[in-house]
């Protein structure tokens, strides 16, 4: 009976099992594979040549740039993105009048396509039509206005911003969520022991939604850290490389200039620097979870 169970298991696990492997594995595998090989559009026969992919994308005087920009934008767009999710959240949270549809209008940023978002961002950076620097203008900011995107200098925290209030409402709805399931006893008798807002926030809400937002943080790391639309659409990777990231640089790589070896070679970098990341994020939590014990 025991041996039946276990072929059971077998036969129920398998195509998942050859599901992930082929969705996953094997163009993880083939990625690894295709950045040991050369190719260009003048010759593009792949060439083998072992780690000398590797050993010209370490010495490019663009690779520290794009994992400084790679690593600012995550930090960056994560933090803001939970941050604002989660007072979005408290917010919502509160019986206020026409709940419903605050909580049906918040989420109109993030259903909209990664491409049109970019777009209606783009439009309201333009120096001479845009919103933004209309509404500077006559705030007494200046006298002309400001090219965000052309500007090294600002493009990328132009981009943050655009992102943000894209994928904020995301962390809102799971933050939401988990507010639903906070025990409403706990909460009553907080109030009744004298727990101002605040203390109940930090000793009650924070520990009961503590898993649902190591999840969403690390969720969010991984969206982020790959989202390739909206800087594209917004600077192409420019000015001058000031918000170029490791998806932008693998598709001008491969799709622009169709040296495929190097744009796996970078996707095999940056597999490893999110999984450093990610790691990085875990370690930071068991060490806090030693120092509260």
């Amino acid at each position: 009976m025991l041996k039946r169970d276990r072929w059971l298991t077998w036969i129920f696990v398998t195509p998942a099992v050859l599901l992930v492997a082929v969705m996953m594995y094997y163009p993880m595998i083939g990625t690894v594979i295709e950045s040991l090989y050369s190719t260009s559009f003048i010759n593009p026969t792949p060439k083998f040549v072992g780690l000398a992919v590797y050993q010209k994308i370490f010495g490019s005087a663009d690779f520290g740039q794009i994992v400084w920009n790679s690593c600012v934008w995550t930090l960056a767009v994560v933090a803001l993105q939970n941050g604002f999710g989660f007072l979005s959240a408290l917010l919502l949270n509160q019986k206020l009048p026409g709940q419903g549809l605050m909580r049906s209008l918040i989420l109109l940023p993030w259903v909209l396509p990664g491409v049109v978002a970019a777009i209606l961002w783009r439009f309201m950076y333009d120096p001479q039509l845009g919103l933004i620097n209309s509404f500077l203008i006559s705030a007494g900011f200046g006298d002309q206005g400001l090219a965000w995107l052309a500007d090294s200098s600002t493009a990328m925290a132009a981009a943050v911003i655009a992102a943000v209030w894209k994928g904020f409402p995301f962390c809102t709805i799971v933050y939401l969520a988990a507010l639903q399931n906070v025990e409403e006893e706990q909460m009553e008798a907080a109030r009744i022991d004298g727990a101002g807002a605040v203390r109940r926030l930090w000793h009650i809400v924070l520990p009961s939604m503590k898993e649902v937002i190591v999840i969403n943080f690390i969720l969010t790391t991984i969206l982020t850290f790959n989202y390739f639309d909206m800087i594209w659409v917004l600077t192409r990777g420019g000015p001058q490389n000031a918000t170029h990231i490791f998806p932008t640089k693998i598709y001008e790589l491969g799709f622009g200039q169709f040296r495929f070896g190097e744009a796996a070679g970078y996707g095999v970098v940056s597999i490893v620097i999110l999984a450093l990341l990610i790691t990085l994020y875990f370690l930071a939590q068991g060490s806090g979870r030693k120092a509260a014990s």
